[in-house]
């Protein structure tokens, strides 16, 4: 399941990344860093079922500051 999600996560944010740089039309970077934030979540969530804690919360700071940022820039809109 968390491979699914990590595959969906991380196309979704590619592809939203690769739109705004072909169109050069940046309005969509909050959703870009929203769902690249999901993806860092799930891999924290991976490494802490593979016993390495301290990757796992530093993806979960990581995850947690993109997401954080991701919905400022939203309200702010």
């Amino acid at each position: 399941m968390l491979n699914c999600l990590k595959i969906i996560f991380s196309i979704t944010g590619i592809s939203l990344a690769a739109y705004g740089l072909i169109t050069r039309d940046f309005q969509l970077n909050y959703l870009m860093i929203l769902f690249l934030g999901f993806f860092m979540f799930t891999l924290g969530i991976q490494e802490f079922q593979k016993q390495r804690t301290v990757y796992g919360w530093f993806l979960m700071g990581v995850s947690i500051f993109s997401i954080f940022v991701s919905v400022q820039s939203f309200v702010l809109i």
